[in-house]
Parts: structure tokens; sequence; C-alpha cells
């Protein structure tokens, strides 16, 4: 089994190293924020594939890019959803207000480039991880700004390729930007790139799907079971259960979006739903789904090739089966 310990160490002691001392009211949300934990699988597989492609940890001054953009994206997120946790703790804009919430996340965008000036390589370089990081970040907040317009327009209804290609954008983006980040640090030709970063995608959007079914099966940690039906996600349960449902479907997920939003987490409505679609069977083809995108994401991890080969292999296989015991307790049991 590989041990992680030592670069989750280096990807903790770069990020912790590049917030600034204060002031308090700028930076204690985004110490916070960071104080929470969170997988850093992004930042992981960003140096596991540096590492694979023969550059070391020489990416990891730059890691902030990634980690500090993901950490903003869940403050901001938060705020649009209004959700009221985050990692098992009161959302940031619940401890701090609205106001200093939204600067924060926003000074944590910025503050993520700060760490390409000092990265010793050469103005051309640094030019290109600059434009290489903002283009991930446009795509990142175009899926944001679909996510939002379908919960904000109750009646219309994504089908699973607009869902997916949401996905893309909103979550598997930073994962791809992670690889695209290690191959450029590495000098990887673009051809060979590409392999890596559509497996980087893929695994970004499994990962969001079995997100999706956490929600609805025991609720994911530091979360409540069901919040996304209160925010009125068309999540892929929900989507696959209006294909299997019809107009019956319909008027059942818009009258519990209506009720879940009035009434919040507690509605009856939520329980209802959650149960309606696990007898439909769609929560198990969701989590088929997103396993698949995981199977194929991994498959073509392993049979790259690797310039240092058998230590990355061993990398990769640890991840996976990380990944798959987070997927284990969204939901393969149906537990109530």
């Amino acid at each position: 089994m590989k041990d992680f310990s030592a670069y989750l160490e280096k990807i903790e002691a770069v990020l912790h190293g590049a917030v600034p001392v204060g002031p308090d009211c700028l930076v204690a949300p985004i110490r916070d924020m960071l104080g929470r934990g969170g997988k850093r699988w992004r930042p992981l597989l960003s140096l596991l594939v540096c590492e694979g492609l023969g550059g070391g940890d020489a990416v990891v001054p730059l890691l902030p890019l990634v980690e500090f953009s993901h950490t903003a994206s869940l403050i901001h997120d938060d705020i649009e959803d209004n959700a009221p946790l985050r990692r098992g703790k009161p959302a940031c804009h619940i401890i701090y207000g609205h106001d200093v919430a939204i600067n924060a996340g926003s000074f944590l965008y910025f503050l993520a480039s700060a760490c390409i000036d000092p990265w010793g390589a050469s103005a051309d370089k640094k030019a290109g991880v600059f434009s290489l990081w903002t283009d991930y970040l446009r795509r990142l907040h175009t899926g944001q700004a679909y996510d939002i317009h379908w919960h904000n327009d109750v009646p219309f209804i994504p089908t699973v390729d607009d869902y997916l290609a949401m996905c893309a954008m909103k979550t598997g983006c930073l994962a791809a930007f992670a690889v695209d980040l290690a191959g450029f640090v590495c000098g990887a030709a673009a051809g060979e790139k590409t392999v890596l970063c559509n497996a980087a995608r893929d695994l970004g959007v499994g990962f969001q799907i079995i997100d999706d079914v956490q929600n609805l099966r025991g609720g994911i940690a530091g979360k409540k079971r069901g919040d996304d039906i209160v925010e009125g996600k068309k999540s892929l349960p929900v989507i696959l259960f209006l294909e299997h449902a019809g107009d019956a479907g319909l008027r059942l997920v818009e009258e519990t979006f209506q009720a879940a939003r009035a009434d919040g987490i507690d509605s009856p409505a939520v329980e209802s739903l959650i149960a309606a679609m696990e007898d439909a069977g769609v929560i198990d083809r969701a989590q088929e789904r997103g396993n698949a995108l995981l199977d194929g994401a991994f498959a073509s991890f392993a049979a790259y090739p690797w310039a240092v080969r058998e230590e990355t292999e061993a990398a990769f296989r640890e991840l996976r089966n990380q990944m798959e015991n987070a997927a284990s307790k969204s939901g393969r049991s149906k537990t109530h």
C-alpha cells in the first residue's frame, strides 16, 4: 500500500505557507476552511502525475493554484446555494457573514496566483501557467452558471448529456487542470497530456456523481442528507428519475423542490422523493454511472507509459482504493 502521508505533508505545508498572516477580517475564513481538511485529492493527483512523468515534486510550489481555487469555489458555492454546512461546521457565510465570505472567497482566487511569481521558472513558463489556470477557471464558472440556472428554473429539466457536460466544467475541469499543470511543469507533449487530462476530467465527474448519490444515502460528511433537494439541484439521480417517471415524476419533483425550499431539510417531502428514487432504481443507476467513469479513468492512468512506472502504479492503486472507500460510504448500502 502506498503511503500518502509524505505527499499530504508537502501539500499542507505549501497551502498553509501561502496564506498571509492577516488581517483576520480577510484571512480568518480562509484559514478556517483550510483547517477543516478536505480530501485534497486534486493536488495529490497533480503531485502523483508530476512524479510519474519524472518531475518529482516540481509541481508542489504551484499547488495553491489547484486547492485554493477549489476552496474559493466552495465558499462561493455555499453562498449561492444558501448551504448551512461545509465539512462538518457552519458554512463560512453563516459564521462570518455574506459580505466577509464573498470577499474572502474572491481574495482566495487571487491569492492562488501569487504562487506563480516566486516560482523558479522563466517568464514565458510563468505566463503559460497563468494562462492555463485562467482558462480552466473560466470553464469552472461556466459550469457553475449552468448549475445555478438549472436549480433556479424549476420546470427546466436537463438531459443526462447536459448534466455530464456541466459536471465536466464545474467539477471535472479542476481535476483536469491539476493534471495539465503537472504535465506543463514536466514539459509533456500536448497529445500526451490529453489522455491524462481526459482521465482526470472523468475522475472528477465520476466523483461528483458519487457525491450526488451520497447526498441521498446517508448524507455527505459534514452536510445533511438530501440538502441537494432543498437546493433544487438537478443531480443525476433526479434526472434519471424524471426520465423514468414521466409527467407524474415531474410533478413530484417540482412539488418536492418547492416544499423543501419552503420548509427546509426536515420537510417530509425530501424523504418521500428519496424513497421514490430508490424504488425506481435510479440511485443505483447513478452509482453505476459514477463507478464506470472512475473505472475508465483509472484504466487510462494504469495504461499510461509512466517514466516512473512501478511507484506511480502503486500510488494510483491506493488513490483508487481511497476514492472507492468514499464511494462505499456513500451509498452501496441503502440505509435510510
